[in-house]
């Protein structure tokens, strides 16, 4: 039965796939520019600029580069970039593993913060500690990520140099931790800060819903304490939640850090679809678009199997 709806949300995933590459890729052919007004140069003729159109098939028809586009992608190959032709499976097989070294230990981090400040709201609820908790959440929620980022540079590598604010290795120093360290400290606080408001909202949210259900009311009738309900209970009941929530947020390790990386200039994903797209470069953006697509869907997906694992009345009723 499991395996019957994995092939079936599998199957799924072409149609979705090709629906969503037409949307963007008629979006950028709508733009006022392309990406060889980004390239040619003010002593170019306009011949030189159409060659150079003809040359990366941008003088064809919309729907025949679409198909041609769709034709490379079935064979396999993600193309090379208009700006540096460099591939771009290469480029992001590179990149791809520094963004997720610095999401996943920052969003894992905030799962486990909001986890604790969440049922401590859920608690206390109404209560000023409640009050605070969300208080906080909802300035998290407020505050722009760059904004945030900015402030971090200018107070601990600016004013106080403690830290480097650019890059992820200082020259020379490559296969030093101590430096990587260092580099990874600011922008791993900032997609911590990012992550965690909403987190927290959701984890009390969820724990709230529990707290009316029958089996705490038994555990009260038993006279057990608050903090035995929470800690044994509930906090086990909002795990199929977070589960669900970890499923969902399997995107963000490939396109979950696009604004911090640029401003640290990490060498992840965000800076090169930054830079793809103020050129229009339109395979990269193709390409990071249908990886990113592909995670958004194999995260629903996940997130359903890792439901079916961790809820055992799911499974009952697959049973029965």
């Amino acid at each position: 039965m499991m395996s019957r709806f994995i092939l079936k949300r599998i199957l799924q995933l072409i149609p979705m796939l090709l629906i969503i590459s037409f949307i963007v890729f008629s979006l950028i052919h709508l733009a006022p520019y392309d990406v060889i007004d980004s390239i040619t140069l003010p002593t170019m003729d306009k011949e030189q600029v159409q060659l150079l159109r003809e040359r990366y098939g941008l003088d064809r028809p919309f729907l025949v580069q679409y198909f041609l586009w769709l034709k490379q992608i079935a064979s396999g190959h993600l193309g090379y970039s208009m700006i540096s032709q460099h591939s771009i499976a290469d480029d992001l097989l590179a990149r791809i593993p520094n963004t997720i070294a610095l999401v996943l230990p920052a969003y894992l981090t905030a799962l486990v913060i909001a986890a604790i400040l969440g049922l401590l709201a859920a608690a206390y609820k109404n209560k000023w500690l409640d009050r605070l908790i969300e208080g906080i959440a909802s300035v998290g929620i407020a505050v722009p990520t760059f904004w945030f980022a900015m402030i971090l540079i200018y107070l601990f590598g600016y004013k106080l140099n403690l830290v480097p604010i650019i890059g992820m290795h200082t020259v020379g120093q490559e296969h030093s931790w101590s430096d990587y360290f260092a580099h990874f400290i600011l922008p791993y606080v900032t997609l911590t800060v990012a992550f965690c408001p909403e987190l927290i909202r959701y984890v009390r949210s969820s724990a709230l819903q529990q707290v009316d259900q029958d089996y705490v009311m038994v555990q009260r009738a038993f006279h057990a304490t608050k903090w035995q309900i929470f800690s044994r209970h509930i906090a086990r009941n909002i795990l199929i939640p977070i589960v669900t929530q970890i499923g969902l947020a399997l995107p963000m390790l490939v396109t979950g850090a696009i604004i911090t990386e640029t401003i640290f200039g990490w060498p992840g994903v965000g800076p090169y679809i930054m830079s793809a797209t103020k050129s229009l470069d339109y395979p990269v953006i193709m390409a990071v678009m249908l990886l990113s697509a592909s995670l958004v869907i194999l995260g629903n997906l996940l997130s359903d199997i890792l439901y079916y694992i961790v809820d055992p009345r799911i499974k009952g009723e697959k049973t029965a």
